[in-house]
């Protein structure tokens, strides 16, 4: 069997449980890695103990999930198109699409850079930054977004690319490598090379490098795989059907504008915060980090059930489209429940290995054991937004976005921070997604009688 006739099976006959495992485990090994170099930027910057980095960091982050939203925006659109097409038997406008997604990610990701170098100051004062984080904040953003934003965009698209055609392992194992990369350097950079007071920017730095490596890693893969799938180096700019410009940009946006929302109730909570103490922001800052955990093993398991989904919703294969979304939702829902019992247990351990302020360490462990009890909650929320964009029902996302963070997360925080404050913020994530998560599935109730409706006539 040739490659691509393996990779055919695995969309089309493979059973579910191991199609499922075969497409996620690789994406959330990847998905982990991603997390611990993005805290290990604040891990090591914890060492210096000074709780002014580390929210100078966690501020950054939020400019950095921003650099993420525009990879969504082409990764999951241009990606659930592609796999679409391909299970239409499609072939060489996907090839088309495949291109012209990778352009149009590098032309928007050097325009948000310039942005953001322009409107520097501006942007991070509307952040939260104090006159103590400022300047720290500034180390991070230049080399993280500004020179590194471009390299954060492709590689990120790239895999998406290659994930949604089949290639898991390639898409983890770039990602991957990008992590350790960034926890080797960052000590080099951070205690080594620069002077102290430096370290962010050092972490700046070891981050920006571990990019563009991870991009020259993806370029030599898409070389590889060219001609074997629709995947290959765009050498000029594509002309593609107008529905599939429309359908990359259906999807897409709904999945840039999701991040985007969650950056802003983000930028909310850290304002919010940030109003209480520096040291209330620190902490929630690392909370932030250590929750994205199982979160992550979610969104693993959720980009390895897309292109399944996607693919056989393509191909009319109604049955096993669902049967890949129940698989999904146990997975998750497994690994969220875990994680509530142990977070709970270690809390202080956890919070104590980023940093040993006393106070820091006391506050992120109050909050930690109070956020951990949303994520099954969260996972089931962009576990649907994440389907809704498999199926093509590009709008319904969108909406499911704005609903869980503009109608419920920000209105909710701002009641609950005035009523209870910084114990308030913490509870917020929970209440509003066991609000959303019945909204949402009752609109899925309305989309599967849809399809299915739509598969009666067929």
């Amino acid at each position: 069997m040739t490659e691509s006739d393996q990779k055919t099976a695995l969309f089309e006959t493979e059973r579910v449980p191991k199609a499922l495992f075969t497409m996620a485990v690789p994406t959330i090994i990847s998905q982990l890695i991603t997390l611990v170099y993005n805290m290990a930027d604040t891990w090591f910057i914890g060492r210096a103990n000074n709780p002014y980095m580390v929210a100078a960091s966690s501020l950054v982050l939020t400019v950095y999930l921003m650099v993420g939203a525009l990879a969504n925006l082409f990764g999951v659109g241009g990606g659930s198109l592609v796999v679409r097409l391909m299970g239409g038997r499609q072939e060489e406008e996907a090839r088309k699409a495949a291109s012209w997604t990778l352009v149009m990610s590098a032309f928007a990701a050097v325009v948000f850079s310039l942005l953001s170098f322009i409107f520097m100051d501006p942007l991070l004062r509307l952040l939260g930054a104090s006159n103590n984080t400022i300047g720290y904040a500034r180390q991070y953003l230049l080399f993280v977004v500004v020179i590194g934003g471009l390299a954060n965009v492709l590689s990120t698209t790239m895999s998406f690319m290659l994930r949604n055609v089949g290639y898991a392992r390639e898409a983890a194992f770039g990602l991957g490598m990008g992590g350790v990369l960034n926890i080797i350097l960052d000590p080099v950079f951070m205690f080594v090379l620069l002077p102290d007071g430096l370290q962010v920017m050092g972490a700046g730095i070891a981050t920006m490098l571990s990019n563009f490596i991870s991009l020259g890693y993806f370029t030599a893969v898409y070389r590889r795989v060219e001609g074997k799938c629709v995947l290959e180096i765009p050498k000029r700019i594509e002309r593609i059907q107008r529905e599939s410009c429309l359908n990359i940009f259906s999807i897409g946006v709904p999945a840039a504008f999701s991040v985007f929302l969650f950056d802003l109730t983000n930028i909310v909570i850290n304002r919010l915060s940030s109003a209480h103490g520096d040291i209330e922001l620190a902490a929630i800052g690392i909370v932030q980090k250590v929750e994205r955990f199982p979160l992550n093993i979610g969104v693993g398991i959720c980009l390895g059930m897309i292109p399944l989904i996607a693919y056989n919703y393509g191909a009319k294969n109604y049955k096993r489209m669902d049967a890949f979304f129940l698989a999904a939702r146990v997975a998750g829902l497994t690994v969220a429940a875990v994680s509530v019992v142990l977070y709970y247990a270690f809390a202080p351990v956890l919070i104590g290995s980023f940093i040993g302020e006393p106070e820091t360490v006391r506050l992120g462990t109050q909050f930690l054991r109070a956020r951990c009890f949303a994520t099954p909650f969260m996972f089931l929320s962009f576990n649907m937004v994440n389907y809704m964009q498999a199926v093509n029902r590009g709008q319904v996302s969108f909406w499911l976005a704005v609903i869980r963070q503009i109608g419920l997360n920000i209105p909710i925080l701002f009641l609950m921070n005035s009523l209870f404050g910084m114990t308030g913020i913490v509870w917020t994530q929970a209440v509003a997604d066991v609000l959303n998560d019945i909204i949402s599935y009752v609109i899925y109730a309305r989309v599967i009688r849809d399809i299915r409706c739509k598969a009666a006539t067929e």
